[in-house]
């Protein structure tokens, strides 16, 4: 039974919505991030809580998803640690340091709360593109950084 091209057109047309609806929906149900990945890029800390860090720190963190590492530096101090990433879950686990004195009060204090804004990270969304926001447990974002390319 052959149809008309105009109904032939239309059955293809359908068809293929059908398609990218599901493909959209398998996308959605399948647990992977459709966003920029955490993983690879350099991230520089530019927000504490709702206070903007002084242009020039030093503040930054790198995710390795192959080792599930997570590494960079508080402003004085190197840090290093574990991290897992699940869906907008984000644990980081307890983070080694090294123990260099910060010449400069406020750097100090920047990287102890940098520090800790890290270990109380529960989950974190994508900000716009290159910009993280991590969160804590009650939805409070405790730490905002910009990928090294932005």
């Amino acid at each position: 039974m052959r149809f008309p091209a105009r109904h032939r057109a239309r059955i293809a047309l359908s068809v293929f919505a059908s398609a990218l609806m599901a493909a959209a929906l398998a996308g959605c149900g399948s647990g992977i991030s459709l966003d920029e990945p955490i993983e690879g890029p350099v991230w520089r800390l530019v927000q504490l809580g709702d206070e903007p860090v002084a242009s020039g720190g030093e503040a930054q963190i790198q995710f390795d998803r192959s080792s599930g590492r997570v590494s960079g530096t508080g402003g004085c101090n190197r840090v290093s640690g574990s991290f897992t990433r699940s869906g907008i879950t984000l644990r980081i686990g307890q983070l080694a340091s090294t123990r260099m004195a910060c010449a400069d009060p406020v750097r100090g204090a920047n990287e102890a709360q940098f520090i800790s804004a890290l270990q109380t990270t529960a989950t974190y969304r994508l900000a716009g593109p290159g910009r993280l926001a991590l969160l804590d447990a009650s939805g409070r974002t405790v730490a905002t950084l910009n990928s090294a390319s932005r």
